[in-house]
């Protein structure tokens, strides 16, 4: 698949990140598409939003896309390297693809899903990486809560 179209398909998370962020949320957005290309649901994390701590950005998109006879060919796309929940979530349901905008701020299970078959797609994007520094820098709690961390 052309770079162009990861890119693409990142723009769609990106703005579920700073929607996240505009509702007083942690910016991370996700969005999951078809073997074809076809946007299968999108997301944003809602842990704070919800009340919910397992409502991290790759399990919204997974909940918005609703049933599927199978995830094979599917393509995980997210703002920032997902987590070993998220990472957990993608292997159970046999994601074939992960596209993560960002690993600088937080690098999580991404070499794990890729030394388990998961086609790993990183983008290095600037602007997610800027968008997780300035959180972290501004709310260290929430963050390290998010990420499972006493601070």
């Amino acid at each position: 698949m052309a770079h162009s179209t990861y890119e693409q398909w990142l723009a769609t998370a990106v703005e579920e990140a700073r929607a996240g962020l505009a509702q007083g949320g942690i910016p991370i957005g996700a969005a999951l598409y078809g073997a074809d290309g076809t946007l299968l649901g999108r997301g944003r994390n809602r842990r704070v939003q919800d009340g919910d701590p397992s409502m991290h950005a790759e399990t919204s998109a997974f909940r918005a896309a609703g049933r599927q006879r199978s995830y094979r060919g599917t393509t995980m796309v997210t703002t920032l390297s997902p987590c070993w929940y998220c990472s957990g979530l993608v292997r159970q349901f046999g994601i074939s693809r992960v596209v993560v905008g960002e690993t600088a701020t937080f690098h999580g299970g991404i070499d794990w899903l890729a030394g388990h078959g998961v086609e790993t797609v990183v983008l290095d994007d600037p602007g997610c990486t800027a968008m997780m520094r300035d959180f972290i820098a501004a709310r260290p709690e929430l963050w390290n809560e998010d990420i499972g961390e006493d601070g």
